[in-house]
């Protein structure tokens, strides 16, 4: 993906094992996070799972002045206000192929709660049922090459 970057998203979630500041998220108190959002430095942000992510606008200008595109790694309140803020981008939704393939994966990373996982389930059934209303595709992620090869062909057709 010579000319995608991957957007570093703001959250006020702790890091996980192994989690590189900067690298995987910029970690950020909640009342940073609040602050970023007066300030308008954000593309899109929402709350997700009792934490808050968001997109740094900057990280973005910067990138598409160099002509670069940039893939986000959002959810669907997020995806609405990029919708409205940037209604040429191409939207696509990357989907597990159900449910019960999603609580499979989320078990086996091995670092999300009971909760967490039950609340996230729950999250990815309304997101998906929205999906259609705020995407232009749905993607879904069987296997992982396909979906990469899929992800690179749509973004290709969106320039």
């Amino acid at each position: 993906m010579a000319d995608v970057d991957f957007s570093v998203s703001a959250t006020t979630r702790p890091p996980r094992p192994g989690e590189i500041e900067g690298y995987h998220y910029r970690f950020t108190t909640r009342s940073e996070f609040e602050d970023m959002i007066a300030r308008g430095e954000l593309l899109e942000w929402a709350e997700y799972n009792n934490h808050l992510y968001g997109t740094p606008v900057a990280a973005i200008d910067e990138a598409n002045g160099r002509g670069r595109d940039v893939l986000l790694d959002i959810e669907i309140q997020g995806a609405r206000q990029v919708r409205e803020a940037k209604p040429d981008a191409t939207m696509i939704f990357v989907a597990a192929p159900s449910i019960d393939e999603l609580e499979r994966r989320l078990r086996m990373r091995g670092d999300t709660s009971e909760d967490d996982i039950e609340a996230r389930l729950e999250i990815a059934s309304s997101q998906l049922a929205e999906a259609g209303e705020v995407f232009d595709h749905i993607l879904v992620n069987d296997r992982f090459e396909d979906a990469v090869g899929e992800l690179l062909t749509l973004i290709t057709a969106g320039r």
